[in-house]
């Protein structure tokens, strides 16, 4: 047979083949990943948040880290995720997503040469009124070439389903899609076609399991109490502390002087004209910065035998122990700084242990069904008794607030003392990005399979079932 020639472009029809990249792309409440399949990391990885300014005649929307965390004058942060990882507002989402896949990954279509700007004097080009009519929206499309695998949660509604693949499919122009569950993706990264996954975000917990390939949607469990419940018991913490401690985000220091450890910072604070400031939202996302370097760094969960208000196989109260360990440094923005103790404990320990959770009029207590031990609890008495030892054998923990150091033997032991009989093994990379983006992995993995491009729902049979085709298909 004669090699086809590399001038002629493939036809739609070999979307599955070798000759165009499959697009993965992995929504996230905090971040977006996406990539090309096959790859080991995700090139394209962004904020989930946006910026919103207001101008003359409306608002000017703002995408991606370069654009969002500079004080631009009246600039609002917004996230089109809820809290449970669903898509809240499909518009924004969808002009967020198409940034994060064009900026890193695709060219931008060529547009209309009338209108892209590069002819000074349109008139000096023999334009027909064919050309003028040329039809924007063919050139504008952005995805025409590539397949997309797209992720979603265990929960995600038949709505939310059926408005991805119409985005992909008439916004995008994409000629394949397909739609797969972070769970299954997760334990497809971790090797497993069967797997207990434990996801830990930055919204929700999730716990999935996953029994050849499929979620049991029965056994679906998810929990409120995840990074950005840790980042709020750290506020409660440093202002509750005697002094409190100062969250002065890096954009409001002009200048700053090296001071003692707990001594009060001397630094130069910028200060902004009543009209020129930024909404309170974005000092938050500003906030939160600092306070993810301070969970990379700082933050423990404290490692068991039993919970940190507990004692000691030897009988010490293990607070008493955690103060013997050595503290760790931080420095604020500001230069304040200090050696923690005790206390970085104390952030994470609400996870495991619901009396240990810090609480103000702002901040209620959650439920005690909420905590990580809890959830899975409940997660494994909805699935068959059968399958119980297998998925305990096979627990994939992912998610980037699961790299707090200590998290794995913790919940090692919650396991281990909840479920005694069944062998219990833990899977959890070691590696920070296959932790991190564990679902984007097994996306790009399942969309480079050479079998998996029977599987796409090509466009032709979008335009023939609908938007519906996507429950038939995906289960």
């Amino acid at each position: 047979m004669a090699a086809q020639s590399s001038t002629i472009p493939p036809s739609q029809a070999e979307y599955g083949g070798d000759e165009i990249s499959a697009l993965v792309l992995d929504p996230g409440y905090s971040t977006t990943r996406a990539g090309f399949a096959g790859e080991d990391v995700p090139k394209s990885v962004t904020s989930s948040y946006y910026g919103r300014v207001p101008i003359d005649n409306g608002h000017k929307y703002l995408y991606g880290d370069n654009s969002i965390h500079i004080p631009t004058p009246g600039i609002s942060i917004r996230n089109p995720m809820a809290k449970d990882g669903t898509v809240e507002d499909w518009d924004t989402a969808t002009n967020l997503w198409e940034y994060a896949i064009t900026s890193r990954l695709t060219n931008p279509k060529p547009r209309n040469p009338l209108t892209n700007g590069l002819n000074n004097d349109p008139g000096q080009f023999p334009f027909t009124d064919e050309d003028k009519a040329t039809d924007v929206e063919e050139l504008e499309k952005p995805l025409e070439e590539n397949p997309l695998l797209m992720t979603e949660t265990g929960w995600n509604s038949g709505k939310g389903r059926e408005r991805g693949i119409e985005i992909a499919m008439e916004n995008w122009g994409c000629p394949a899609y397909w739609l797969a569950r972070n769970g299954v993706l997760a334990a497809f990264a971790a090797g497993k076609p069967s797997a207990l996954v434990v996801d830990l975000g930055a919204s929700s917990i999730s716990i999935t399991p996953v029994h050849d390939g499929l979620i049991l949607k029965k056994g679906v469990m998810r929990s409120p109490l995840a990074g950005n419940f840790i980042s709020d018991q750290l506020r409660l913490l440093f202002s509750t502390s005697q002094p409190p401690i100062p969250l002065t985000p890096h954009y409001l220091v002009t200048s700053k002087t090296p001071v003692d450890a707990g001594s009060p910072s001397q630094a130069t604070y910028r200060s902004f004209a009543p009209n020129a400031a930024p909404h309170d939202s974005f000092r938050r996302l500003q906030e939160e910065r600092v306070l993810t370097e301070f969970k990379e760094s700082v933050v423990q969960v404290w490692p068991g035998p039993g919970k940190l208000a507990g004692q000691s196989p030897q009988g010490a109260p293990n607070e008493e122990v955690a103060k013997l360990q050595p503290g760790r440094p931080f420095e604020m923005p500001d230069g304040w700084n200090q050696i923690f103790g005790v206390e970085r404990y104390r952030a994470a320990e609400g996870i495991f242990d619901i009396s240990a959770v810090l609480s103000d009029a702002a901040n209620p207590a959650p439920q005690a069904s909420l905590t990580l031990p809890a959830i899975i609890q409940q997660s494994l008495s909805q699935v068959d008794v059968d399958i119980r030892p297998h998925l305990l054998g096979n627990i994939v923990v992912t998610g980037g607030t699961s790299l707090l150091q200590g998290f794995t033997d913790r919940l090692n032991y919650e396991i281990t003392t909840a479920f005694p009989s069944p062998r219990v093994r833990l899977s959890a990379p070691g590696r920070v990005e296959e932790r991190k983006f564990s679902s984007w992995i097994g996306g790009s993995i399942l969309a480079s399979l050479g079998t998996f491009h029977q599987m796409w729902i090509s466009k032709k049979e979008y335009e023939e079932h609908g938007a519906g085709i996507v429950e038939k298909r995906c289960k």
